[in-house]
Order: structure tokens, then sequence, then C-alpha cells
């Protein structure tokens, strides 16, 4: 149940804040690929489907969603990571000027692909296969002295700056933990949506988020069903012990988000949808959460639209961004009661 009343006016004036801010984005960009087509018959030559493709489509899709969240939501993304020097490469340049993102801070590698993922949908919402084309190598100290250099020179004119780590070999620990002294020396939030590999190296960050399964993964705990507020309290003050950081941020999928600063914490359930597709929700919360410490939200209420543009971006088929107008009229509806 939500406890956040908000008139129409208040909602708006959210979204106008957001439209004011500049948001680094670090991490492992990627294309995504749909081939669409319908489902008739059986192969013959082994026991699976025969897809007739009628449509590819190519979608920005890792960091780079992020980035086209933070866009799609007025703001401003600076994006910065490392793609190959190859064919997708290209494909992912034209879908960064598609949508009017700079790719200033963009380093072409001749030592690595750009990662690649090839969905195949069948009957327009069901997935038959997945196809990855990827490395998880460290990038080379070479381009990741350049990033750095990219990366410096943005850290004066943003509102705050996220960490999306696919586990893809742009971030190692040492340049993490580069980053974040930056970024604490000039008093700029930071926002980690880690993975397994570097989970632990994000120490002193401001807000961590994992979910669920990264959490129990990368603590390497057990926690039993049911979750509780209780629960989650305990782990998340490991967390504040083990990495130093000011706010944990639990995503928890259909039983909704944990928020904790060391004050005060919430659990705040998710809104009945109809979920068809869990892509790219994390990033669309990443993206949400990093504007709203650069607004400086109340807890409450960053966990709050987190938790429902999240939803929301579950309704589409494949890794959709969220839009202003679609979040802002459901925010309306939600924190009005109308």
């Amino acid at each position: 149940m939500n406890n956040i009343q908000l008139s129409k006016s208040e909602v708006t004036n959210i979204f106008d804040d957001f439209e004011k801010k500049n948001i680094l984005i670090i991490g492992d960009v990627m294309v995504d690929s749909y081939w669409w087509g319908s489902v008739n018959r059986i192969s013959p030559e082994a026991p699976v489907p025969i897809v007739l493709v009628n449509k590819r489509e190519y979608r920005l899709g890792g960091a780079a969603n992020v980035a086209l969240n933070i866009k799609k939501l007025g703001a401003n993304p600076i994006l910065c990571s490392v793609i190959g020097d190859d064919n997708e490469g290209e494909v992912f340049l034209n879908l960064l000027e598609k949508r009017n993102i700079k790719p200033d801070c963009i380093i072409k590698s001749n030592n690595r692909p750009t990662t690649l993922k090839t969905r195949v949908i069948s009957n327009e919402q069901q997935q038959s296969i997945r196809l990855d084309t990827e490395t998880d190598k460290l990038i080379n100290l070479k381009e990741c002295i350049k990033l750095k250099e990219k990366i410096l020179e943005k850290l004066d004119s943003i509102d705050s700056l996220i960490f999306q780590d696919y586990d893809k070999g742009v971030l190692s620990k040492k340049f993490i933990q580069d980053i974040i002294d930056e970024a604490n020396k000039r008093n700029i939030p930071t926002i980690v949506d880690p993975k397994r590999k570097n989970f632990n190296s994000y120490k002193n960050s401001t807000l961590f988020k994992p979910n669920f399964k990264e959490l129990k993964e990368g603590l390497g705990i057990l926690i039993e069903k049911p979750i509780t507020i209780e629960k989650l309290r305990k782990v998340s003050n490991s967390l504040f012990d083990k990495m130093n950081i000011s706010i944990t941020f639990i995503t928890l999928s259909e039983q909704g988000v944990y928020i904790n600063d060391g004050k005060e914490d919430f659990l705040v359930p998710t809104h009945k949808r109809s979920i068809y597709d869990v892509s790219g929700a994390g990033d669309t919360v990443a993206s949400i959460t990093a504007l709203s410490i650069a607004s400086q939200h109340p807890i409450n209420l960053l966990a709050e639209l987190t938790n429902i543009a999240g939803g929301l971006v579950c309704e589409r088929v494949g890794v959709v961004p969220i839009e202003r107008e679609w979040m802002e009229k459901e925010c309306i509806r939600i924190f009005s009661g109308k």
C-alpha cells in the first residue's frame, strides 16, 4: 500500500526537476537484437520450433539502456564505455545518434567485440532462444587509462554517477575505487548496480543496489523465505559494516524493493501488473535511482518511484526504456489516489 500522497502538480515538479540533471553512466554497453516471427510447426531436423522471421530490430542495452532511460525522462545522460571496432559497434553508435545521446565518452577497441544479445521472439511475446556474442575479459591498461581520462573530464559537471556493471570487463576493482574516490572528493553521489565479480569492490559508494540473487551470491549467504523486513535489515547492516556505503537498496522482483539509509528503512511492495518481460527493468530502476538521489528525494519516495517504473517496463516485451509521460501519468494515479 502506497503511503505517499502527492498532488498532480507535485508529481509534475518531480519530473521537471529530473530534466535539470546531468547523469554520468559508466559500465558495460551492448546491442540488443530482436528477431520477431511466428511459429507454426516443429523442425523435422530436431525437436525445435521453426520461427518464420518477419521483423528484425536493434535496441540499446546494458549501461546504454540506462542512458536511454535517463534521456527519455528529460535529463542529460553522459555514457562512458568501451565497444568493439566492428559492425555491431557501428550499429551501437548509430543507435546512440538516433536517440540523440552523445558518443563523446565511448572508446573503440580492437581487442574485443561489441556485446550483442540476440533474442528470437515468436508469436509476439514468447522468447524462443537467446544468442550472446561477447567477452568478459578486462579492457587493457591503455583503454582503461583513456576511459578514466574521459570520465575525469566530465566529473565537475554532473549531479550523480552510475556504475552499471554486467561483468563484461569494462569495470575493474582499481578502476572502480579510483572513480569512487574522485567522485567523493567532489561530493558526487555514486549509485551502484553490481554483478558478482566486482560485488565487493564498491566500498565507500553512496547507494548500493543489488537484486536479491546478487545479494545472496555476493555475500555468500542463505536467506530463507519468507523474506521479511527484519531479515533484510540484518543483511543491510552487514553491507553497511562491510562496504561503508550510505544506502542499501535491494530489489526483490515480485516482492518489491527494500531501502535502508541507516536511519530508517522501507519494504515497498509491488503494484499488481501483467508481467511480460523483466528484461531491462534493473536498468530503469538504476536510472530513476540516480535521478532521485541527484534530486535529494527522501528514500521512501525514491523506492516508490523505482518500484512504479520497474513494474511499468515489465509490461512491455523486450528491453524498453521508461517514458516520462507514461510514468508521470501512473505516478499521478498512485500518489493522488485517483
